[in-house]
């Protein structure tokens, strides 16, 4: 099998919203959902901006910006569809579909340029099987929202630059998409301040588009295609035919794969489930801005309103360190500068320093509401704690930083505000800690950990863990309670283990609709130990220095069984557990259950009522750790690396490079042996 291509075979309608994640092209300023270019707003067809958020009327949260779809085209009446193949190439990130009709034939190739990231090409080929067929093609301005429209004054030109201009609402800020073509003798159409080239087409046809976005914030040219020259002006600022961009296109992919691709010997289906991760990764990476990070659905859309998370730090930042150490400090460095952000929050609750949001959106701003789900029942908003009790997620960008500085050697990012974010977190722990009278332990009560099931607990233990850390590094010597223990077991909160012990199915069984959310004091998982992914395990694995082989094994046989894994973050983090006690076997199925997240689709698009659907990067970036912290057992320690494989009997041999402290190297573990090469060509 091809392990860098993912193959779709035959035409089945209803898996349009799958097709649309599994097929995503993007880089990291723009992401195309996999939808054919036929296909409009039903069937989830998006182009999506990095960082451009805007709020619609009416709405209390921002979401990013879809912006007009330039890929848009079919053959009018094409006749039944006889096959159909949809195809993505890993290797180059370009998408292409062949579908032939009764009436014709249709190729049609597309990219978002990595060399150029406000470009995206497409060439169209048509083989007519009858007397004439009609090919539409241009710019789709009837775009999709979760929460819109954001988009007003739409304004579809024609002429040699086909374009669609526009502003949002909230925000104003101005939005072109232009395009210009290779072929003639096209009729221009505008309908629904959308604009379309229309050829009579009576014999084999091709025509190449390059197609360019301009935002205000993140333009290209200052006039953003407010007249027709101003479109001309923003299209020609772009250079290149469209057989040169993929040229330059697929050399940025080639350097990419150089200092990242991971080769599995043993198991083809595996190799294609991690380069198919490691190409999302890539795919999202915001490397052309100073100020941009990574939201927790990708470029897949407007879910979870394109904030950022938690997700970032803990899962995505071991893949760009270890590969791209310069775009994992641009990660950092937008914690940095949205330090502003966190302390607003912080103040807004009444506390000091520097309180994360939960969803951070553009300069840190929380996204975040108090009612994040709404009941299926009622269709009624339901309170949650997210933006208000989730505090573990300040220490996890000082956990993020620090790693940083430790594996790239990379100290100056402390004078360059790295101190000042420690020390805020830290001042943020100190006023949010409580401790009682005649104590000298700090606890933190009132909290949501990674289980978001059982909201508003009292020391949760990941969340005492981050903090201890966080207030440690800043020089206050203060002692975090440490975890209740039973028999080995961490409590993942006080009172965990006096909840109901019931079983997985148990607690499914309770359910009376599809889409009900579990958590919440009213969900059927909250007065039980289900909890919805990996929180103790996760805390663990973060500090795995702090446990012995048998703790990892006794608490991974107590927690797991207890885990509905409702949440894609979770799988990785068993995987990584099990791997610590040398049980690979248990580990593998759920490597491929996180590198296969996106490729086998069906994933939880629901919370209550509430559209969670998208990509799931962060478990695309769980397969990544598991390969190299679990399989390969990559560790540092101090200046250098060490190899403690634990590699599953599927897979012969691990080899992958690594860039440390500026200098490459090359990893390979096999069932025997293991090897640390230096490179030294990054």
């Amino acid at each position: 099998m091809d392990v860098w291509k993912v193959i779709s075979e035959g035409y089945n309608e209803q898996d349009a919203v799958d097709c649309g994640n599994r097929f995503l092209i993007g880089n990291g300023f723009v992401g195309i959902r996999g939808t054919l270019e036929e296909y409009r707003k039903d069937k989830q067809a998006a182009c999506t901006l990095a960082g451009v958020y805007d709020k619609a009327e009416n709405q209390t949260w921002r979401e990013p910006v879809n912006i007009p779809n330039g890929f848009y085209a079919h053959i009018e009446n094409p006749g039944e569809i006889e096959s159909h193949t949809q195809c993505l190439d890993i290797k180059t990130g370009v998408h292409s579909r062949i579908t032939e009709y009764k009436r014709a034939v249709l190729t049609i190739e597309r990219f978002a340029n990595m060399a150029c990231v406000n470009t995206i090409c497409q060439k169209i080929t048509v083989i007519p099987k009858c007397a004439e067929v009609t090919l539409k093609c241009g710019i789709d301005s009837d775009v999709w929202d979760i929460n819109g429209p954001h988009l007003m004054d739409l304004r579809a030109q024609g002429g040699e630059v086909i374009s669609v201009s526009a502003r949002t609402y909230e925000q104003d800020i101005p939005i072109s998409v232009s395009e210009r073509c290779d072929q003639t003798g096209y009729e221009t159409v505008t309908e629904n301040n959308s604009v379309y080239r229309v050829f009579k087409i009576s014999e084999p046809f091709t025509v190449k588009r390059i197609i360019v976005i301009n935002a205000g914030n993140e333009g290209v040219h200052e006039n953003c295609g407010e007249t027709l020259e101003g479109h001309t002006a923003v299209y020609e600022s772009v250079a290149g035919t469209y057989d040169e961009m993929l040229e330059a296109h697929t050399a940025v992919w080639a350097k990419l794969w150089e200092n990242s691709a991971v080769i599995l010997k043993g198991d083809d289906e595996a190799q294609l489930a991690l380069n198919y991760s490691l190409y999302h990764l890539h795919s999202i990476a915001p490397r052309h801005a100073d100020n941009l990070s990574i939201a927790a659905r990708g470029l897949s859309g407007q879910t979870y309103k394109g904030a950022v998370f938690w997700d970032t730090e803990i899962f995505l930042m071991p893949f760009f360190m270890y590969t791209e150490p310069e775009t994992a400090k641009k990660l950092i460095n937008y914690r940095i500068k949205t330090i502003d952000g966190a302390m607003k929050k912080a103040e807004e609750y009444g506390f000091k320093g520097a309180f994360y949001a939960w969803e951070s959106q553009d300069g840190g701003a929380e996204g975040c509401t108090d009612f994040n789900v709404i009941d299926v029942f009622t269709e009624r908003p339901v309170r949650t704690s997210f933006r208000d009790k989730q505090i573990h997620i300040s220490g996890d960008i000082v956990y993020a930083l620090l790693k940083y500085a430790r594996w790239t050697g990379d100290n100056k990012i402390f004078d360059y505000g790295g101190i000042d974010l420690i020390c805020a977190c830290a001042d943020f722990y100190k006023s949010r800690a409580y401790c009682r009278v005649g104590e000298k332990e700090l606890e933190f009560p009132d909290v949501v950990g990674p289980d978001e099931y059982h909201e508003r607990v009292d020391n949760n233990a990941f969340t005492n863990r981050i903090a201890d850390l966080t207030l440690n590094y800043a020089k206050n010597r203060y002692k975090v309670r440490k975890p209740r223990l039973r028999d080995g077991i961490i409590e993942q909160f006080d009172g965990y283990f006096d909840l109901e012990d019931a079983s997985l199915e148990t607690v499914r069984s309770r359910l009376k609709h599809k889409r009900e959310y579990w958590g919440t004091q009213s969900g059927v998982a909250f007065a039980t130990q289900i909890i919805k992914q990996a929180d103790v395990l996760a805390m663990m694995n973060l500090f795995p220095e702090d446990y012995t082989k048998e703790d990892f094994e006794k608490n991974w046989f107590y927690y797991e069984p207890r885990t509905e894994h409702g949440s894609s973050l979770s799988a990785c983090m068993y995987a990584l557990g099990a791997c610590r006690f040398g049980r690979a076997d248990l580990a593998y199925p759920m490597f491929l259950k996180s590198a296969r997240a996106d490729l086998d689709g069906g994933g939880k698009s629901w919370a209550g009522n509430v559209f969670i659907g998208g990509t799931h990067p962060a478990s695309a970036g769980g397969a990544y750790m598991i390969v190299t912290q679990g399989f390969a057992g990559l560790k540092q320690e101090d200046n250098s690396l060490t190899l403690n494989p634990c590699l599953p009997k599927e897979i012969e041999s691990i080899e992958f490079p690594v860039i440390f402290r500026g200098e490459k190297y090359k990893i390979k573990v096999t069932q025997n042996t293991s090897e640390i090469e230096r490179v030294n060509n990054v």
